[in-house]
């Protein structure tokens, strides 16, 4: 196995323990809804479970989620052959963010068919961002590093002289 392959499980274990230890604690130390502002009018822990997607769309749909995930999972770890962070840092820490983030809500949906979220964060008064957790964020950054990749890497073939 690549060196890099093997650093790349490594962080995605990392990345899921903590998911997982965040969690832990969340649903054993607070109550349901209960509230712990970290930061006042920006940052509030509140126990949350969600049986869908961001804002519950698809609320309760499980096989569907199962069937998504299952299929993206084998995508990542597909792609996880090609990561590479000496040459592709974008691409390989968005893959490895995607597969952490990813895993880490699947292992809630299968044992308990519903995750937990806890992050409650006030953007400028907007009250209805949904409440998330370090899953979620390993998912929305490594999209992001994942399309900024793909779109720079066609930006620079765009701008090379044809030979």
């Amino acid at each position: 196995m690549k060196r890099q392959t093997i650093f790349a499980i490594l962080v995605i274990v990392a990345l899921l323990a903590i998911d997982q230890l965040t969690k832990y604690l969340v649903a054993t130390t607070m109550e349901l809804g209960e509230q712990i502002v970290v930061i006042p009018n920006f940052i509030t822990l509140t126990s949350h479970r969600n049986t869908g997607a961001a804002w519950g769309i698809l609320d309760g749909n499980m096989t569907f989620f199962y069937i998504i995930t299952v299929f993206a999972a084998g995508l990542f770890v597909y792609l996880l052959k090609d990561v590479d962070m000496s040459e592709k840092r974008l691409y390989s820490a968005g893959v490895i963010l995607m597969i952490a983030g990813g895993f880490g809500n699947f292992i809630d949906r299968l044992l308990f068919q519903e995750v937990v979220d806890f992050l409650d964060v006030d953007l400028w008064s907007y009250t209805t961002f949904p409440i998330f957790n370090v899953a979620d964020i390993c998912l929305v950054v490594g999209m992001i590093a994942f399309a900024t990749d793909i779109v720079l890497e066609d930006v620079i073939k765009w701008k090379k002289p044809s030979a």
